[in-house]
């Protein structure tokens, strides 16, 4: 929905599911899977939304991450956090529970992901095997196993002790707690009973590999006391884990390895793929009660209601298997030799693309680069101190860096013609007078994701503006603080090129507004003379200094002096993210959909928080940072300012990984190219320099021991 909330709706059949859709609006499923926004999307089989996806592509080229590309076969396969019988499965992919160092190089630290679960232990598979062989019931056909890798009760005790899993828990068990012994309570446990019950056969749900509360007794529920005398309260790690933060994190990395990446597609096979059902699912060990597949018994047909109440209650308990997404092996993923050749040579790729320098001399204060495929004018938009812009079109780079292409290179950015002529600048310049007590920097303006309008704040009489990039045009005005708006920014863009935009003022509030895609402007009606924001945010005492918003995560963050502060996008404050002592004055702010928080403060310091208000790590830095992108996974982090270098940092601990080759001049502002190949920095020099970037070498690099 337009408020980033997701609704679920359970209709009574397809016929009334057409209906519904035909009234709505052409969405398709969303604009993350490449796939058009149309009914017939919307009302496509699971399997047809696979097959209509660049989703695989994606995946096989990495572009997207073994996590992301999981999510997707999860959420096309009718599986989603609104059902908890049909909630997101995740493989394990860790064996390995006991050591004190957990080396992500040795083969014998991962699970062998074309088995299932109940097949890896040998023993077990053997007895699973001897179960199917000897079934003799006319009406239950056979089956290895008799319960499921993912049932409502299975997320209901992996998710124990947060809410509002606690209350669904304890409704399902008479408003008490398990017994002690049978709670998930141990991670080493869990594992080991998955290889030896044979009544435990779960695989995991997502928030294992990006939830650290959910092993936190943080409410300090009574848990019980086990047989051998142990209090049940924080899930035990294991030793290569001194924290949740850290379980999570070196989980995630190891579903992102190398030896996961060339197995996984094996498990897609099991869970969504091939060797679902049928003959090869016998071979595979992966046959599963009747029940729990989509088709089985057709509830409609059963007239008596008391059979039919029986039938839903028992494939509510048996657990459910995801629609079938593909009756062929699902194809592997490409090495990341294959991706990124050069990452393996020892001579680096050349760092630096390109230096494209502007006339005016005016340092380049804001870059923005909408340089999607599919965009009518993918452009990087540059605006310098001066609030001169340019519209400098992209060209794709090569899709190797390094490799010979078919024909002749061509520059990733040519410049706006009007600014190299010099004859249509009047069409590229904001003249309206700013508030002469602002300092113009990057968060004073704001690019739609079309490339056609720019926002600009900083004006005297409180407003911030609209105009057209294509002739410079004022186009709307739009008011609502007491005072000088101080800083703007937008929440990604989804259907229609709708987004949130954020404005933060010295009146020491923020006001949410709508971006209309289709009537482009703030509001449902740009042309009148007065809009309403969709939420007024408050709690800072001083003037708002940075702001980010993730409309993915519902979540607004804003920094002033004193703590930053974390609202919902209804404006309910939900958290305040205390610095350490000498970090008063917030500059840069970042939030990441992966839920981290990055501040740069005026002191120098970087603080990095999850966005339930933990810190997380600090690090100083001797340069003054005016600059900083997270990466779309939210594992990296690029800062640039004074000293005119561009680094790259592990969000997680702060870890420097990289400095790019110093420039001639101070970095004023940066942004990422769509597909991430391409930093773009602007300068005081009044240049921008393109650098060459690959995410895939860090991660490469670094996967060693944790």
């Amino acid at each position: 929905m337009a408020n980033r909330v997701a609704v679920m709706f359970n209709f009574p059949d397809p016929a009334t599911v057409k209906k519904v859709v035909n009234y709505l609006p052409r969405v398709g499923v969303g604009t993350s899977f490449g796939l058009p926004q149309t009914r017939r999307i919307s009302l496509a089989s699971p399997r047809q939304l696979f097959k209509a996806s660049n989703m695989t592509h994606r995946w096989q080229h990495r572009e997207i991450s073994n996590f992301e590309y999981l999510m997707f076969l999860n959420t096309i396969a009718g599986r989603g956090y609104n059902d908890l019988n049909q909630y997101p499965v995740f493989p394990w992919v860790i064996t390995n529970y006991e050591s004190e160092e957990l080396d992500l190089t040795l083969p014998s630290n991962f699970r062998d992901l074309s088995k299932p679960v109940g097949a890896l232990n040998p023993k077990r598979a053997a007895f699973f095997a001897e179960r199917f062989e000897s079934w003799e019931d006319d009406q239950v056909p056979k089956f290895h196993y008799g319960t499921h890798y993912s049932t409502a009760s299975f997320v209901l005790a992996w998710l124990l002790r947060i809410e509002p899993f606690t209350t669904y828990f304890l409704n399902l068990q008479g408003g008490k707690f398990d017994h002690a012994d049978r709670t998930f309570s141990s991670v080493s446990r869990a594992w080991r009973n998955s290889q030896r019950d044979t009544s435990d056969i779960k695989e995991l749900i997502p928030e294992f590999y990006y939830l650290p509360e959910m092993f936190v007794n943080f409410n300090n529920y009574n848990l019980g006391v086990m047989d051998d005398g142990t209090v049940v309260s924080d899930v035990e790690l294991p030793p290569w884990a001194k924290t949740s933060e850290e379980f999570v994190r070196i989980n995630r990395l190891a579903l992102e390895s190398e030896f996961v990446s060339c197995q996984l597609h094996q498990w897609i096979d099991l869970i969504f793929g091939y060797k679902q059902q049928g003959p090869e699912a016998v071979r595979a060990l992966n046959v599963f009660y009747y029940l729990t597949y989509e088709g089985a018994v057709n509830l409609n047909s059963i007239t008596d209601p008391v059979l039919r109440e029986a039938v839903e209650a028992q494939i509510r308990s048996f657990g459910q298997t995801p629609s079938q997404l593909l009756i062929e092996p699902h194809p592997p993923r490409g090495s990341a030799m294959q991706a990124s050749p050069l990452m393996f040579t020892d001579q680096a790729q050349q760092d630096v693309i390109m230096v494209l320098k502007f006339p005016s001399n005016s340092p380049v204060t804001h870059v923005a680069a909408n340089t999607q495929p599919g965009l009518a004018t993918p452009a990087v938009i540059t605006v310098t101190a001066n609030r001169l812009f340019a519209v400098n079109k992209w060209h794709n780079l090569p899709a190797h860096q390094g490799a010979v292409p078919d024909q002749p290179y061509q520059l990733p950015v040519e410049i706006d013609p009007l600014i190299a002529s010099n004859t249509g600048a009047h069409r590229r310049q904001i003249t309206d007078l700013l508030d002469q007590s602002i300092h113009v920097h990057s968060q004073c303006f704001v690019l739609t994701s079309d490339n056609r309008y720019i926002l600009v704040c900083g004006f005297w009489d409180k407003s911030f503006r609209v105009y057209a990039t294509d002739t410079g045009k004022l186009m709307q005005v739009v008011f609502g603080h007491w005072d000088v708006v101080t800083c703007l920014t937008r929440s990604e863009s989804y259907i229609g090129g709708n987004c949130y935009i954020l404005s933060g003022s010295r009146d020491a509030t923020l006001l949410l507004w709508y971006w209309n895609g289709k009537n482009s402007g703030i509001g449902d009606n740009p042309g009148s003379e007065t809009t309403t924001p969709r939420a007024i945010l408050t709690g800072h005492d001083c003037e708002i200094t940075c702001a980010a918003i993730c409309a993915e995560l519902g979540l607004v963050l804003s920094g002033s002096l004193g703590p930053c502060l974390i609202h919902s996008m209804n404006g309910d404050l939900l958290r305040t993210l205390e610095g350490p002592e000498n970090c008063l004055k917030p500059k840069l702010i970042q939030a990441s959909r992966e839920g981290h928080c990055v501040i740069f403060y005026e002191n120098g310091c970087f603080c990095t928080f999850s966005v339930n208000g933990k810190l997380q790590a600090t690090m100083e830095t001797d340069d003054h940072i005016r600059a900083m992108q997270l990466s779309r996974d939210g594992q990296y982090l690029l800062t640039g300012g004074d000293n005119g270098v561009v680094m790259v940092w592990q969000v997680s601990d702060l870890k420097k990984l990289f400095a790019y080759p110093g420039c001639d001049a101070g970095i004023r502002a940066m942004a990422l190219s769509y597909d991430q190949r391409c930093v773009i920095s602007g300068m005081a020099s009044g240049s921008i320099v393109l650098f060459y970037n690959d995410f895939n070498r860090w991660h490469h690099e670094y996967q060693t021991r944790y």
